[in-house]
C-alpha cells in the first residue's frame, strides 16, 4: 500500500519504478530542499503533491500528515535487532530463515517487555504535605 523512504530516493525514477510495480501505491518520500514543481506536467505527481504540501505547510506537518515519522520507529526497530540477535540470518532454507527471524523477533519482544516500566495512575493527594 505504501513505499517510505529517506531523501536519498527522491526523484522521479524511483516514483516510477514503485508505481510500475504496483499502481495503487503510495510512495511517501521527502522531496529535496531545492525541489520544484514540473511546469509542463499535465497528471498529478504524487511528488508534485508534496513538493506543494512542504511549500504551503512546511516540512514538520507534511511528515505528520504522511506518516513519514513511522519510518524512524522501524530503523530504531531493525538496528535493536540487528544490535541483539545479529547481522544476519544463519538458516538456509526460507523456512528457517523465517522460524529464525520469528524466534529472534520474540526473544527481542521479551527483552523490551522485561524493561518497559508498568505505570499505574494515582489518585492525586489534597493537601500538600511536607
Amino acid at each position: 500500500d505504501q513505499f517510505t523512504a529517506d531523501g536519498a530516493y527522491d526523484g522521479y525514477p524511483t516514483y516510477d519504478a514503485v508505481l510500475r510495480h504496483s499502481a495503487n501505491a503510495r510512495v511517501v518520500i521527502p522531496p529535496r530542499s531545492n525541489a520544484v514543481e514540473r511546469p509542463n506536467i499535465q497528471t498529478s505527481c504524487q511528488r508534485e503533491d508534496h513538493i506543494a504540501s512542504m511549500q504551503a505547510d512546511g516540512r514538520l506537518k507534511w511528515q505528520a500528515l504522511t506518516g513519514y515519522g513511522k519510518r524512524a520507529l522501524v530503523e530504531t526497530a531493525m538496528g535493536r535487532y540487528k544490535g541483539v540477535i545479529g547481522l544476519r540470518l544463519h538458516a538456509r532454507s526460507f523456512l528457517a530463515q523465517q522460524t529464525e527471524a520469528a524466534i529472534g523477533v520474540a526473544i527481542l519482544n521479551r527483552m523490551l517487555a522485561c524493561g518497559r516500566p508498568k505505570s499505574v495512575r494515582c489518585q492525586a493527594s489534597t493537601g500538600a504535605t511536607k
